[in-house]
């Protein structure tokens, strides 16, 4: 595999609680999906988990160098844990369609959290021989769920 992309960013936790107190469940349709607005109700404090997949998120359009722009939606990125809480990410529409075009087959996440603030690095990686074993029905991940 080689690395064709990287890209971190940091957020402040307080900034995201403004903007959910603000904006309610029409920010959590804009930036979630479905699976993760569910994944999320788990936690106490939703507030770190929506903080760190906004970061996830940033640093993944930083990944095909795009930002937030154009046909790119929020939920075109979808992160969730594999059963030991190792994040994936499963890309769509548009950005899955950048990311095809830059040769990206897989984007790997990172994603750490304090009260204050969330930060995630994202790597888009591709041109190699994992992806030739997915395609064959062998896992890339002991953890990661089968596609």
């Amino acid at each position: 595999m080689n690395i064709l992309g990287h890209g971190v960013d940091l957020v402040e936790t307080s900034r995201i609680a403004r903007v959910c107190e603000r904006h309610g469940q029409r920010f959590l349709d804009r930036i979630l999906t479905p699976a993760e607005q569910r994944h999320a109700r788990q936690f106490a404090d939703a507030v770190t988990f929506i903080s760190g997949r906004w970061a996830a998120k940033e640093a993944i359009l930083k990944v095909i160098g795009t930002g937030w722009r154009g046909k790119i939606s929020w939920t075109d990125m979808e992160i969730l844990p594999d059963k030991l809480g190792q994040p994936h990410v499963r890309l769509s529409g548009e950005t899955e369609r950048l990311a095809k075009q830059l040769g990206i087959e897989r984007v790997l996440v990172s994603i750490t959290h304090t009260r204050d603030h969330a930060f995630s690095s994202a790597l888009g990686v591709g041109g190699g021989d994992r992806h030739n074993s997915a395609e064959k029905g062998v896992h890339e991940s002991p953890n990661e769920p089968p596609r």
